[in-house]
């Protein structure tokens, strides 16, 4: 039985593959930008010359970016038995719902998503572990 949990916010994905007694580990980078949306003024004085932010544009770009992570993964959880996310960020829950809209069948391979803090690769490999002991 191949076992994978994956752990992920918006910049990265960490694969825990668990296979016949076999334990790997890939990271995966995404291309999502650290948008980091200014605002205020370019000058001291009040009243001075705003910046004008386009939220919708920015925001509208990160969405497609995380589109493109989320298919980059879409390969590894069509290869296993049984998938668990976890993370810190609600990335968990977004590629959670792109599988139930656009990947229906492997949506029934999720067995959850857990919010978790970051962690070293040791502890990432021993969560998954434990994870998929208790489940069985």
């Amino acid at each position: 039985m191949k076992n994978i949990g994956i752990w992920i916010d918006k910049s990265e994905a960490k694969i825990i593959t668990l296979e016949n007694g076999n334990e790997h580990l890939e990271t995966v980078t995404s291309e999502v930008e650290d948008f980091h949306i200014g605002g205020g003024s370019g000058t001291k004085l009040k009243g001075g010359p705003q910046d004008v932010v386009q939220d919708s544009k920015y925001l509208e770009r990160e969405k497609h970016q995380l589109a493109n992570f989320f298919e980059d993964l879409i390969k590894y959880i069509e290869a296993a038995d049984a998938v668990v996310i976890f993370g810190p960020a609600e990335a968990g829950m977004k590629l959670s719902k792109e599988l139930a809209e656009k990947h229906h069948l492997l949506v029934s391979k999720i067995k959850s998503v857990e919010k978790a803090d970051n962690m070293t690769e040791n502890q990432l490999t021993a969560w998954v572990r434990d994870y998929f002991k208790a489940d069985n």
